[in-house]
């Protein structure tokens, strides 16, 4: 039946009209987000994509004005009431109570020094009188509802107590202690493995339709938009270029930044490796365990990698997969001799074993095998230029090439994965992340390696950016028939990169086969449980 001429629609729980945000900077305003507009209905999902820097993080803090030192224009209306025009005092009756927030990273949210509970309680009886006791008892039912294992035991634990996953349960539990209307969920899954990431997004999406609450996801995970949000706006440089139904705008974006994101899931992109090729690493019971103290004068022995047996021909990709703890990056280290724990087995590098050679015989190896680590930052020196950390090693390596020579191989080797020679003399901060990524590429294919382990070398990219690192790394691979041993948690990454996968769970390899085999019919259920979790466009045979 159709609705009367005469009727009105609702009128949503928040409205965003003209929104602009600037910040004073030394080389004078910016705006960071400008002319940005929305609405969000009672119990909708609304979902605000875009990559790092669009200013959907931004966007989100401004509903409830907590960017600070900030110029707000525009008008944010929740229920009606103009939040850019409250005071301080009636926006603290607001924050916490009416609409709350969940934050990407619950470590630094939550407060060291306090007990899980203590900090629930706090929000009970600041915003809803409650006694103590009452507080308690609400705060533990809050734990319960959320999933968390144990919860009158976690009421009184401390944040470092528990695991990402809980401590990220313990801040929606804290966020919905007041019943809001609208909750604001800004990249919560994104330091989460992926079993753990559907779990979250599971419970969010169990508690908005139990509650009727609206809820506000930031995030630049695009197969999460899909499978939870109703309605989806798209960021870029501060404004938004498409919105609309979630189905619509992936299905047929109109915006060309939106089909460039859509369009950005890694494309198998690997070599064939000829039938028969020689190994080029092989890896017999390889193990790695780690002494950890047990009181003053206790310890005991833990065993990060056992018993694994791999093999990695010249030219070919393994990929290994795994959640946080698995063991893949310390089997890693362990194939390079970086490992700082005890080490066993047999790793053989060119038809010669490595594992029991001192360091003086290993540095002449190390040319030929070369690491790539998940954040570039961290990894390259900050006092040092692009010259200085990329010649380094042909320094070491190279003895006989002149400055001049390094010099030029340098600018060579930049070229090559992207970068002019105008980034010679600059430091790492100067670079975005995916730049960094390609500066710490370059440092270690100059040497022309024969193999290169990759640690979760596009975690922190981008979806656009990853891709673009992705097919330098397979370009790569071709020009310099480099091995590659890829670890990484992202399913759909391995599916495009790798010839072979071993997946691995509690230092053990659990399954092991053809990238495409593996992925058609995976045998065990944590392998399943993995690709329902990563890829959940992809039909698993006798995945729940």
């Amino acid at each position: 039946m159709n609705a009367p001429a005469h009727a009105v629609a609702p009128a949503p729980l928040l409205s965003v009209e003209g929104l602009t945000v600037e910040f004073s900077t030394a080389s004078g305003d910016a705006r960071v987000v400008d002319g940005v507009g929305f609405a969000i209905g009672r119990g909708e999902k609304f979902a605000l994509v875009g990559e790092s820097g669009s200013g959907k993080t931004v966007t989100a803090l401004s509903v409830l004005r907590l960017n600070a030192d900030a110029r707000y224009g525009g008008r944010i209306a929740f229920e009606g009431r103009d939040l850019l025009g409250c005071s301080e005092r009636e926006l603290r009756a607001v924050r916490g109570g009416e609409i709350a927030m969940i934050f990407q990273e619950p470590m630094t949210a939550l407060n060291p020094l306090y007990p899980i509970g203590d900090q629930i309680c706090e929000a009970l009886e600041l915003h809803e009188g409650l006694t103590r006791r009452q507080a308690a008892r609400r705060a533990i039912e809050l734990l319960e509802r959320t999933h968390v294992p144990e919860p009158q035991r976690r009421f009184g634990s401390y944040p470092h107590q528990l695991s990402g996953g809980q401590r990220q349960r313990a801040m929606i539990a804290m966020a919905l202690a007041c019943n809001p209307k609208l909750l604001i969920a800004d990249e919560p899954t994104t330091a989460l493995d992926v079993t753990v990431q559907r779990q979250i997004v599971g419970l969010l999406d169990e508690l908005q339709r139990a509650t009727g609450m609206s809820v506000l996801l930031i995030t630049h995970d695009l197969p999460l938009v899909r499978s939870f949000a109703d309605r989806v706006a798209v960021m870029k440089d501060g404004r938004i270029v498409e919105q609309g139904p979630t189905r619509q705008v992936f299905e047929q974006p109109r915006d060309q930044y939106t089909r460039m994101l859509v369009d950005s899931r890694p494309r198998r992109s690997v070599a064939d490796v000829p039938a028969g090729a020689p190994p080029l690493l092989e890896g017999r019971g390889v193990g790695c365990s780690f002494r950890l103290r047990r009181g003053w004068f206790g310890a005991r022995a833990f065993d990060a990698v056992r018993d694994v047996d791999l093999r990695l021909a010249r030219g070919e990709t393994l990929g290994i997969v795994g959640e946080s703890g698995s063991g893949k990056s310390t089997l890693g280290l362990t194939l390079l001799r970086l490992a700082q724990g005890d080490t066993s087995g047999e790793v053989v590098f060119e038809g010669r074993r490595i594992d029991a050679l001192g360091q003086r015989a290993l540095r002449p190896l190390r040319r030929d095998m070369q690491i790539v680590f998940q954040d570039p930052f961290n990894s390259l020196s900050p006092r040092r230029t692009v010259l200085q950390i990329v010649e380094e090693g042909l320094a070491l390596h190279r003895p006989q090439l002149d400055a001049s020579a390094r010099r030029d191989a340098v600018v060579a080797m930049l070229d090559e994965v992207g970068l002019d020679a105008g980034a010679l003399d600059r430091y790492p901060h100067e670079f975005s992340g995916g730049q960094r990524q390609r500066i710490s590429i370059a440092r270690a294919v100059i040497l022309q390696p024969a193999l290169l382990v990759l640690d979760e070398p596009t975690s922190a990219l981008d979806v656009s950016v990853q891709r673009q690192v992705l097919d330098l790394l397979a370009a790569l691979q071709r020009r310099h028939a480099m091995a590659y041993v890829f670890i990484t948690h992202d399913l759909a990454v391995v599916r495009a990169m790798a010839h072979r996968v071993i997946v691995m769970k509690d230092g053990r390899i659990v399954e092991a086969g053809e990238t495409g085999a593996l992925f058609a019919a995976p045998r065990e259920a944590y392998t399943r449980e993995l690709l329902a979790a990563s890829l959940p466009d992809l039909p698993v045979p006798g995945a729940r």
